[in-house]
């Protein structure tokens, strides 16, 4: 259990008045910064951490923290036992990972007395997050997504290998436990038919449904994404276009870096996509240019949630987040929601120097490059001097496991 001053945030601006925030899945990167981000604009950060040892959950932005499943009836039992200590009004809810937003919706109507869901209904959060629907929706609305075979046999596989082009990856609809408790990986890649029945014969015991879908040829910084937030009535409120620059592991890993940038595709797409299920909720879409064709493809889209780069909204002067909490509180919304492109980038530093090594020693990337990517307005996935101790965690347990493997 952790606690912090209740009546300073961590930049020693006084707590305004307004509901508590509880964010479900604090030890993440989307977590960390989601509840810095809170805390910084006067709220009271509530934290639910499945790993409480964990670097996220070390933060002095949260005034109080528990240790919890982020999924099923254990959260919700402990989000009840939690609101019993964060006031009169209901506290607003902003899970971030894809298990916590899954369960709240689900089970929401077992505390809508006590917390705020910004969340359109369930069919819909569903649609979004099983692959499956998703592709299924895609190609009935004309969306620009990738060809996607679903396999719910080794029938399937072995047609899938018959009609596909490569490469291609393969990849649950939702990443469940029994997905994660195999691999943290979002996708595996398969470079022909052979392979993917190999693939198919490994992990179809991981999922009761798998896709294959054509790999979008392109480099990482041809990887775009919008983040955005949508009222009860379907409004986009808020949406910031940005892109990946390097990505850790190479190519199907998660953001290392990225950079403020102007995409009128990408963002109108994003209107699409959320537009055709009148959605509710924070959002994201991410799409890739294929480099052989020169046109855009979704990857996937995220709901319900920040994303581990959202916070690059917030450092180019754009209240992602904060317009989320406004708007599930009844609050008056922030005034900064309309991007300026004042150029701002995203930087995880331990990543981002892992993924820089690699591309340097390939020949990708120059140190110059690298160096160069790097200018300009910045903000930090992990790093903050007023809240240092996550970021010296990580690097702690980096060390630690360098030096078990070592050995």
């Amino acid at each position: 259990m952790r606690r912090a001053d209740a009546r300073r945030t961590s930049t020693g601006r006084s707590m305004e008045q307004g509901p508590a925030a509880v964010v479900v899945g604090l030890d993440n990167i989307t977590g960390l910064q989601t509840a810095r981000i809170l805390a910084d604009r006067g709220v009271r950060v509530y934290g639910v951490a499945a790993n409480r040892r964990h670097f996220g959950a070390r933060t002095n932005a949260c005034v109080h923290v528990v240790e919890s499943r982020l999924s099923g009836s254990e959260l919700v039992d402990t989000l009840r036992a939690l609101s019993r200590r964060l006031g009169p009004d209901p506290a607003v809810l902003v899970p971030c990972t894809d298990g916590a937003v899954w369960s709240l919706s689900q089970q929401r109507d077992q505390l809508v007395d006590q917390f705020r869901l910004p969340l359109g209904d369930h069919d819909g959060i569903d649609l979004l997050m099983d692959k499956v629907r998703f592709a299924d929706h895609a190609k009935m609305h004309g969306l620009a997504a990738p060809r996607t075979e679903v396999m719910r046999s080794r029938a399937d596989a072995e047609k899938a290998a018959e009609v596909l082009s490569w490469p291609s990856v393969v990849k649950p609809p939702v990443k469940a436990e029994a997905w994660l408790a195999h691999t943290s990986a979002k996708a595996i890649p398969v470079q022909g038919p052979e392979e993917l029945l190999d693939v198919y014969d490994r992990v179809a015991d991981w999922a009761p449904v798998l896709l294959v879908q054509e790999w979008v040829e392109g480099p990482e910084d041809e990887l775009f994404s919008c983040n955005a937030y949508f009222d009860a009535s379907g409004t986009p409120l808020v949406t910031f276009v940005a892109r990946k620059l390097r990505q850790w592991p190479p190519q199907i890993g998660t953001s290392a870096s990225g950079e403020e940038c102007r995409n009128d595709e990408v963002l109108e797409e994003t209107l699409r996509v959320f537009g055709s299920v009148d959605y509710h909720g924070l959002a994201y879409l991410e799409m890739k240019r294929d480099s052989r064709t020169g046109a855009m493809s979704i990857i996937e889209p995220n709901v319900g949630r920040p994303t581990g780069r959202s916070a690059i909204a917030e450092g180019g002067g754009v209240e992602l987040v904060y317009t989320a909490y406004c708007d599930a509180a009844g609050l008056p919304l922030p005034e900064a929601r309309t991007q300026q492109y004042v150029g701002t980038t995203w930087l995880d530093v331990r990543r981002d120097v892992q993924a820089a090594a690699v591309g340097i020693r390939r020949g990708e990337l120059t140190p110059r490059e690298w160096l160069s990517s790097l200018r300009g307005p910045r903000t930090h996935a992990i790093w903050s001097a007023r809240d240092p101790r996550p970021f010296v965690t990580d690097l702690t347990n980096v060390a630690k496991t360098a030096a078990r493997r070592g050995r």
